[in-house]
């Protein structure tokens, strides 16, 4: 058995010089620098092991051994060098061929971010893809909890025609994770225009919508995904299962679906879904029971964040989970949803929903809007969410503000958002779950 177990080991050593691997020529420049480096530091102390090479140092001119021997080892280690950077390439080449990816950077993401703590973020929209943007470069271990109440748009069309979920903010979600995010964010982006029933659809809604009906399930469709893309963590809805928004306006008037309640200019009373029992989706449980960090938001109060937390035993998981809990504050009202509210307005509402007294942190932008920006916005009836969140405050939340401003461009406009970077490196430098220490909570039993 061990001569049967040896052979495989020599026969697996081997199978990298079957021609055309690219990677003989590399071994033999990476040796070929070792012995000249390896000779030449001999040669400077017992010139035991340099033979003829040191008989070779005794002829020359004494004004020009310390030359050769600064040569010889700054050449032994160039080669050394470039012979290791060549052949992690050929490796990785044969590993993953067509990659564009450097071997660096497949180092990086198996030793490094595949150990990273278990994150979990749940919102919608465009807000989440903000964060998702940022948090992909600190782990792989990275949950996306997606709400599913669209109505509206490519997303309301494909449910109503195929009788699906909507595939707008999963594909949204799908493009932030992707490893070629901006290769892929211009493809699946992509809106028919020419007069035809495909109007309006976007590439990537069609492609969910269609391999939803190859694979048999949406969640398939998800997973099936996720691999084309080669996504860094994983997009999960919130359930399965086909409900829509329903909306209690001031007035006590009800509002039925997202789109029709993100319209409405009356403030918000209470929202709730119109199916009496919507299950979580299982994974999306079980994700917050190993998560070692939750994070809530950014993104439309009303229409993206709560919706999670009104599928059955989500909002329960978020606050028996021994993770560690955050919450990223919006930057700006929203109008018809979030007029004129401040950071504590949003909170009370959240927590009416999800008990915020478990969460550990508010992350809260600290940058000035620009002159041009906050003009832009007043005209359209929004402005910034005003500070006023106290320390301590009723939540006992710590407060972290931070300069996490960034802008985009959307449909020719600028529009303020999270800068996905800075939100990124303030969640790895104020976060336990990133410096590992212990967790505010212990296990709810």
């Amino acid at each position: 058995m061990s001569q049967v177990k040896g052979f495989s080991r020599l026969k697996g050593m081997l199978r990298w010089l079957i021609p055309g691997m690219r990677v003989k020529r590399w071994i033999a420049l990476l040796l070929a620098g070792v012995a000249v480096l390896v000779l030449t530091v001999d040669d400077l102390t017992s010139g035991r092991l340099g033979g003829a090479f040191h008989d070779m140092q005794l002829a020359v001119p004494s004004v020009w051994k310390w030359p050769l021997r600064v040569f010889a080892v700054v050449l032994g280690i160039a080669g050394i060098s470039f012979a290791l950077s060549r052949l992690l390439r050929s490796v990785a080449r044969s590993i993953a061929p067509g990659s564009s990816v450097r071997p660096v950077e497949h180092v990086y993401r198996t030793r490094i971010l595949e150990r990273a703590p278990n994150v979990v973020c749940i919102g919608g929209g465009t807000g989440m893809s903000t964060i998702l943007r940022g948090l992909k470069t600190l782990t792989t271990n990275l949950t996306a909890v997606v709400t599913v109440m669209d109505d509206g748009g490519s997303s309301g069309r494909i449910r109503q025609e195929l009788d699906m979920l909507p595939p707008g903010d999963i594909r949204n979600c799908l493009v932030a994770l992707a490893e070629d995010e901006p290769r892929i964010a211009h493809l699946f982006q992509y809106r028919f225009t020419k007069s035809s029933p495909l109007e309006g659809h976007s590439l990537g809604n069609l492609l969910l919508a269609g391999l939803t009906q190859a694979a048999g399930s949406f969640d398939r469709a998800i997973e099936e995904m996720s691999h084309i893309l080669d996504i860094r963590g994983r997009v999960l809805p919130a359930t399965l299962d086909d409900t829509h928004l329903v909306a209690v306006m001031d007035d006590n008037e009800r509002v039925f679906g997202e789109t029709a309640i993100a319209a409405d200019p009356r403030s918000i009373r209470d929202v709730f879904l119109d199916a009496t029992a919507v299950t979580a989706y299982r994974p999306v449980l079980e994700a917050l029971r190993e998560a070692d960090l939750i994070v809530l938001g950014p993104g439309s109060l009303y229409t993206s964040l709560i919706p999670n937390l009104l599928v059955k035993d989500i909002a329960a998981a978020v606050e028996a989970a021994s993770a560690e809990k955050i919450l990223i504050v919006n930057i700006m009202t929203q109008p018809g949803e979030t007029d004129g509210y401040t950071i504590t307005d949003h909170l009370n509402a959240l927590n009416r929903y999800v008990n915020l007294r478990r969460f550990d942190a508010a992350i809260v932008n600290a940058s000035p809007l620009s002159p041009s920006i906050l003009g832009q916005y007043r005209e359209e009836a929004s402005g910034p969410v005003e500070d006023d969140l106290s320390s301590p405050n009723p939540f006992s939340l710590e407060v972290i503000r931070e300069p996490i401003l960034g802008s985009v461009e959307i449909a020719g406009k600028i529009t303020a958002k999270h800068d996905p970077a800075l939100l990124a490196k303030v969640i790895a430098r104020r976060t336990r779950a990133f410096s590992q220490r212990p967790s505010r909570f212990p296990p709810s039993p």
